[in-house]
């Protein structure tokens, strides 16, 4: 089976979020049962051509981009990048670094990027039996398979997966962008595929013209097709379709996370525990001295999040909060960056615990493995969440989740109790401070009790959110939507 994915990022070439994760790790896990993957990425200027060992790959002369590849190492997953410096010679991948918002050309950027995709695909890599698009950035491929390119010979056995990773971000543009696309402009009519209350709107194509629609974890497939509010207008869309949305929950590489072998903190553990709680500790005081906290601090519960500041994240509940919990004198760190606003008050609140509290914006790799490594406990209240992997992370490592059930939360975080104890972390139902506070409270108390802790932690470490599980469910998909052989 020949499987081609195309997305605007993948780790560790150009990462954003966890889709780059996702591209990462997916294709590798399919490989290893047998199918040929290929991953098609623009190529951005951050990438360092030299230090993943690209080289130009030939093309035809009258293609206006140029192709470098590459082998993911130890897999035989080909990546290849699509340039055009015109579109990705910048010093950002989705925003314009100067202004923090899109570039005013981001209709056309990724216009062009998935036109060529499939030209590339058409005239290297054909025949393909499945061509994975990732978000709104690959959303127009559905389309242009079943009106422009039905014809063409490469594609007439292709299928075609969409991926819906956050409904939030659905590529909504004006309407004179269908122009621009190729599509026939006489079909952007009201209800179309193509029209969304007067704008085109990728994500939309994408739903309406792939053969299988997914997602990042079956609530959030579930959510996204109940309530109209978690799809953001598209839940009709979705309803329409012949086959509901098919939720395959995310997983996390356990090559690159594993606190066994992790080179990127200072303690080296695993669940076999007694021993590793002192490696546990190490990593805390490191985490601690890295944010400028007193060595005494370790005594007290350290809480941290790690997180795009936002208010999907659940900012609007953290803000208001911060003082009072931080009055309990418990510790808390934030790694993050994005809204501008909602990071001043941040750092305005830490500034006036300094002893206790620390926050650093932007994204540092190292940092972040060990606050999932360091920490006590990890908070993250969403108001949505397709899947997260950091909850998963914390979790391998020891740290116990404080989350909103909701999304891929609600289906990796068991709620602990304390008569049976069985549990991996706490849990809360409504997007509702008190009740987060009030989970906070429950972790809190259960902290003090370190037997007890030490099984929620066990727990966690325990459970398995590997890759290989996940992979075999997109197989079994993959299988379905090509029928007999």
């Amino acid at each position: 089976m020949r499987v081609v994915m195309i997305a605007a990022e993948a780790a560790p070439y150009a990462k954003v979020g966890g889709l780059a994760d996702v591209l990462g790790a997916l294709p590798p896990q399919l490989a290893k049962l047998g199918i040929s993957v290929s991953i098609i990425i623009p190529r951005y200027r951050v990438i360092d051509l030299r230090r993943f060992d690209f080289e130009p790959y030939p093309v035809p002369d009258n293609l206006n981009f140029d192709i470098h590849s590459a082998t993911i190492p130890n897999s035989s997953v080909r990546v290849f990048l699509i340039g055009n410096d015109h579109y990705f010679d910048r010093d950002g991948i989705y925003l314009d670094s100067t202004t923090g918002l899109d570039y005013s050309d981001q209709a056309d950027r990724w216009i062009f990027f998935q036109r060529a995709a499939l030209e590339f695909i058409r005239a290297e890599l054909s025949p393909v039996d499945i061509v994975h698009c990732h978000d709104y950035q690959a959303g127009l491929i559905p389309g242009y398979l079943r009106r422009l390119d039905s014809s063409h010979k490469e594609f007439s056995q292709t299928k075609t997966v969409f991926t819906i990773h956050n409904m939030g971000y659905q590529g909504l543009f004006p309407r004179e962008v269908m122009t621009r696309t190729g599509f026939d402009d006489t079909e952007f009519q009201p209800m179309s595929p193509f029209e969304f209350f007067g704008q085109i709107n990728f994500l939309k194509i994408g739903v309406s013209f792939a053969d299988l629609v997914t997602t990042v974890s079956p609530t959030y497939a579930r959510e996204i097709q109940e309530d109209d509010a978690m799809s953001f207008g598209l839940g009709g869309v979705l309803r329409s379709r012949p086959q509901p949305v098919l939720g395959i929950l995310n997983g996390i590489d356990y090559e690159v996370w594993n606190p066994e072998t992790d080179s990127l903190i200072p303690a080296n553990f695993n669940r076999r525990w007694y021993g590793g709680l002192v490696d546990k500790d190490s990593n805390k005081l490191a985490l601690l001295q890295a944010f400028g906290l007193d060595e005494s601090r370790m005594r007290k519960p350290l809480l941290s999040m790690l997180s795009r500041i936002d208010v999907q994240k659940g900012f609007d509940l953290v803000v208001p909060l911060l003082d009072e919990l931080l009055g309990l004198d418990v510790s808390f760190i934030l790694l993050g960056m994005g809204n501008r606003e909602v990071e001043s008050r941040l750092t305005e609140i830490v500034g006036r615990h300094r002893d206790r509290a620390g926050i650093r914006l932007g994204y540092d790799d190292k940092l972040s493995h060990l606050i999932v490594a360091g920490s006590d406990i990890f908070l993250m209240p969403s108001r949505y969440e397709p899947c997260g992997l950091t909850q998963m992370y914390s979790m391998r490592y020891g740290t116990v989740p404080v989350v909103r059930a909701t999304g891929g939360l609600a289906d990796t975080v068991q709620e602990f109790d304390l008569r049976s104890g069985n549990g991996t972390g706490f849990r809360f139902a409504n997007y509702d401070r008190s009740e987060f506070r009030e989970a906070i409270d429950r972790a809190l108390q259960v902290w003090s009790d370190k037997v007890v802790w030490k099984a929620i932690i066990k727990n966690g470490m325990s459970s398995d959110f590997s890759w290989t599980r996940s992979a075999q469910r997109y197989v079994a998909a993959y299988t379905k939507l090509l029928g007999p052989i």
